[in-house]
Parts: structure tokens; C-alpha cells; sequence
């Protein structure tokens, strides 16, 4: 008996039924289309009637984004759509937004496209490279032109190794550093100035009953992140920059270390004064953190970070890891002429020490010789 499926042809010869083999083609090849979520078609939607959207928070898949030509900057939710794949939305990304983008109550919006960054802050959770935490990257802001580095000069004080790390991020993403020191009324800041000194960083001084029209003008214009360890006044500063943004004020343990109070980023508008014209800028408040990870910067680019310690490479071997360890880095020679500070080779050489995994770089360190606490 001959089956179905032995594609074979019956032929008579006689009396003799004999069958023949039959020669398979492409016209036999039937492919079932499988299940996938895949669209039936290549050609994507253009959007062309999408209008430009801020990211200003996120929150759980949805993103609050405002529409800049509205009045009042109208806030919008929406959710991201499926055609944006992997890629992730934060806080700071211009993005272009379909759907119902009245702002209405239980109106949503759809996030279909996502505006090349002009730069984005990074850190890693922990800098130890060989752990998944370690090597998980996060992008804390999308857009910033400023990276405001806050620090308290007492209570708690202030830390140096996370003031390094921040710089170096910034340097990273190509944003420009601020360093603003809270709590002048408390101590001064000489120490910490005369740390940067060579650095050209630009600060700003802020006591309780200060005004803050110096680092306003340093904010207008530009989008500015604001970063800083727990319980140096962030959340203060925040509400003085913006009254109606009441973001919780938490207080100082009694072993120096503040508590988590902001618990999201989010972008606030600066409010217009009479008395100034032009765009007055964003404000990025995120989170407390108590470290800044930087296993995502390259042993190059955190060189970058110390710019005065750059040209004292010149006289390295190739591929110097500028370690202690090693006789031929120039580094140590350039320190012991005077040109830079040896403080700032000790800073550089513990953020290469705690990137690469050696050591815990959330416990507090100190620059020999100098008081000020480490990271």
C-alpha cells in the first residue's frame, strides 16, 4: 500500500504496478507561520502628528512628560510603546508622544520615539566589576548640561572620594560640574576649595538665610542634575529653588549619615522672577545615594576626571596602569615637582583601586594628610 505521505506516483508496465520516486521542489515546501508578536508588516507607522514631549518623571511604566509650546508646560502621562524595544525612557529624554496628550484625568499617551541624547549621566550600583550588580548600569538623567555636586561642609562632613566620583561622571558624560556647599553657616569652606583648587572648579556657597540668586544664575538656561549624599540639604535646597515642590526633608543620624528622603528623580521647572528674562532652566533632584559607582568609565576616561594630572602622563610607559605599584608611571615624579596636588594623585589612584573591585568603595576613606573624609 502506498501512503499519503510517500509522494510516490503509481505507473502500469504491463500487468506490474510499480511505483516511482518522486523528486521533491520549492513549489512543496509549505512553511506554517508561527506565533510572534512581530508587526504583519516592515512598513512603521511615521507619527507624523506626534508632538515633542520632557520626561520630567517615571513612575512604574508611566511617564510624566510636559509639552514645552503649551501654556504652563501641561503635563501629560504616557506609556511607551511596544516599538521602542529594550530601549528605556528617563527622566531628562525628549521624546515624541501620539494619543491622547490632553493631560486630561485617566488620559494616556503613547511615547513613540525617543530624541538622540545629548548626554547622559551614568553610574553603576557597586564598582565591583566582576558582580552583576556591579556591572549593571543605570543612566540617572538624559539632556543635562550641569551636573550640581551638593555637599554639606559639616554635619555630615564633606566627602572628597564622592566629590571625585561625581566629577569624574561628569567629565565622562561631557556635563559641566558646579559644586554647591550647603550649611556655610556650620564651617568653612577653605579646604574643600583648596582641595580643587587646580581644577578651576566653580562653587557656590548656601547658609540657611542666604539668598540664592548667585546659583540661579548659574541654573538658568540649562538643565541642571543635582546630586549629593544624604542629609547635606538637597531636599531644602530643592524646596527653596522651588517652593511649590515640597520634597521631604529627612534629618541626620546621630553617626553622621542622613536618610533617604527623595526616592525618584524628577525634573522641576524653575520659576520665572520679574526681574530676569529668558528660560530660568530645569532642576533633576534624584535619590541620596551613598556611593557612585563608575564600573561603567574606562580606566581612560577616569583620567579625564583629573585634568590636572593629565600632562603628567606624558612620560608613562604605554599601557602605565599609574598604580603605586608601578616604578615607571610618571605620575609620582610629577606630584614631587609641585605640579600637581598629592592629594589629587591619592584620589585618582583609590577610584582606580575601588573600580576594578578592590576594596568596599562605600566605606569612608581619607586622603593622607588630609582631614576631610574619603568617599
Amino acid at each position: 500500500m502506498v501512503g499519503d505521505g510517500d509522494r510516490r506516483e503509481l505507473t502500469r508496465r504491463g500487468q506490474v504496478l510499480t511505483t516511482k520516486r518522486r523528486e521533491y521542489d520549492e513549489d512543496d515546501v509549505r512553511i506554517r507561520p508561527g506565533r510572534s508578536s512581530r508587526p504583519r508588516t516592515r512598513t512603521r507607522p511615521r507619527h507624523d502628528d506626534a508632538v515633542d514631549g520632557f520626561v520630567i518623571a517615571v513612575d512604574r511604566g508611566r511617564y510624566t512628560c510636559v509639552l514645552p509650546d503649551t501654556p504652563d508646560d501641561g503635563a501629560v502621562t504616557a506609556m511607551r510603546a511596544r516599538e521602542l524595544g529594550r530601549k528605556s525612557v528617563v527622566v531628562g529624554d525628549r521624546v515624541s508622544l501620539v494619543g491622547d496628550v490632553s493631560g486630561a484625568d485617566g488620559a494616556l499617551a503613547r511615547i513613540v520615539r525617543i530624541v538622540e541624547r545629548r548626554s547622559a549621566l551614568r553610574r553603576t550600583a557597586d564598582d565591583d566589576e566582576n558582580t552583576a550588580e556591579g556591572r549593571h548600569e543605570r543612566v540617572v538623567v538624559a539632556n543635562a548640561d550641569q551636573l550640581v555636586i551638593v555637599s554639606a561642609l559639616a554635619d555630615p562632613p564633606p566627602r572628597t572620594g564622592f566629590i571625585d566620583r561625581c566629577l569624574v561622571a561628569a567629565y565622562d558624560a561631557g556635563i559641566e560640574p558646579l559644586l554647591c556647599l550647603t550649611k556655610a553657616d556650620l564651617a568653612g569652606p577653605d579646604q574643600v576649595v583648596g582641595y580643587y583648587a587646580e581644577l578651576e572648579l566653580p562653587y557656590v556657597l548656601v547658609r540657611p538665610d542666604s539668598d540664592l540668586d548667585a546659583l540661579r544664575t548659574l541654573l538658568a538656561g540649562r538643565v541642571s542634575v543635582l546630586v549629593g549624599h544624604s542629609g547635606v540639604g538637597k531636599s531644602t535646597l530643592v524646596n527653596r529653588l522651588v517652593p511649590d515642590a515640597l520634597r521631604a526633608v529627612g534629618v541626620v543620624s546621630a553617626i553622621g549619615r542622613g536618610r533617604h528622603t527623595s526616592t525618584s528623580a524628577v525634573a522641576l521647572r524653575l520659576p520665572r522672577t520679574p526681574d530676569a528674562d529668558g528660560d530660568p532652566g530645569w532642576i533633576v533632584d534624584t535619590p541620596g545615594v551613598r556611593s557612585f559607582g563608575l564600573a561603567h568609565v574606562s580606566a581612560e576616561s577616569l583620567l579625564h576626571g583629573f585634568p590636572d594630572l593629565v600632562e603628567g602622563t606624558v612620560d608613562c610607559p604605554p599601557n602605565c596602569p599609574h598604580t603605586p605599584d608601578e616604578a615607571d608611571c610618571a605620575l609620582d615624579a610629577w606630584v614631587a615637582t609641585g605640579k600637581a596636588d598629592q592629594r589629587r594623585l591619592a584620589s585618582y589612584r583609590r577610584l582606580l583601586a575601588s573600580r576594578s573591585g578592590d576594596g568596599d568603595p562605600r566605606e569612608p576613606e581619607r586622603n593622607p594628610g588630609d582631614p576631610l573624609a574619603g568617599s
